[in-house]
């Protein structure tokens, strides 16, 4: 599916279904940190077969998840290699989904919330693993974690997240163009109403928060 601006919103039950898969989220997951891999070594990693994965591969590629990429076979073998198609992808908003797609979003969301805190764990097993007199990990020195709270508008908040779109696409770039030393880095933002919160009382003093670094934020 070709990406468009402001995103592509998946819309195709079928292609939902296709993404919404659990095994082929850790296939996604693992394209995307480890880089191309053929359905052999997607096997062996996941723990599954190999006509498990390209089956699953296909499944992906048919909705342009995921594409073939050049053969990189030692010797110059046929495998076939796969990766992760990057691109702004988006979903219908829930006043739009049908009870099919709020099905299959629910067993997306729960699948993916649970995949990304596995990863977050697994970072923080490994940042401690280092015993005393280790050299210090600066990456994880730069490890970015911060909560917070802003007053927003209904549209403030839907530009509060075109801006971060916008900040994700200024740091991208083609494979080509990655200098040595870069790592993947995993970003996820949860931005969502407080519960039963009325509208802003213009007099309401909460316009400032502090979140838990220290930090302030201001939505007046």
């Amino acid at each position: 599916m070709p990406e468009k601006p402001g995103g592509t919103e998946i819309t195709e039950l079928a292609a939902l279904k296709a993404l919404a898969q659990p095994r082929r989220q850790q296939i996604l997951q693992h394209l995307t940190l480890h880089g191309p891999a053929t359905s052999a070594i997607l096997a062996r990693a996941l723990g599954l077969n190999t006509g498990a994965t390209s089956y699953h591969l296909r499944e992906l590629a048919r909705y342009g998840f995921v594409a073939d990429t050049v053969p990189q076979a030692p010797g110059g073998g046929r495998a076939r290699w796969w990766r992760a198609v990057p691109g702004d992808r988006r979903f219908p908003p829930p006043s739009r989904r049908t009870p099919g797609m709020r099905l299959v979003m629910d067993e997306l969301n729960r699948h993916a919330y649970a995949a990304d805190l596995a990863l977050f764990e697994r970072l923080q097993r490994e940042s401690g693993a280092a015993g005393d007199g280790a050299a210090p990990d600066k990456w994880a020195d730069a490890h970015a974690y911060s909560r917070g709270s802003l007053r927003l508008t209904l549209p403030e908040l839907q530009q509060f997240f075109e801006e971060y779109i916008a900040l994700m696409n200024r740091y991208k770039r083609p494979e080509a163009e990655t200098p040595p030393g870069a790592r993947t880095v995993h970003t996820r933002l949860l931005a969502f109403p407080g519960p039963g919160e009325d509208a802003h009382d213009p007099h309401d003093p909460r316009g400032a928060r502090t979140d838990d670094n220290g930090r302030e934020t201001d939505a007046s």
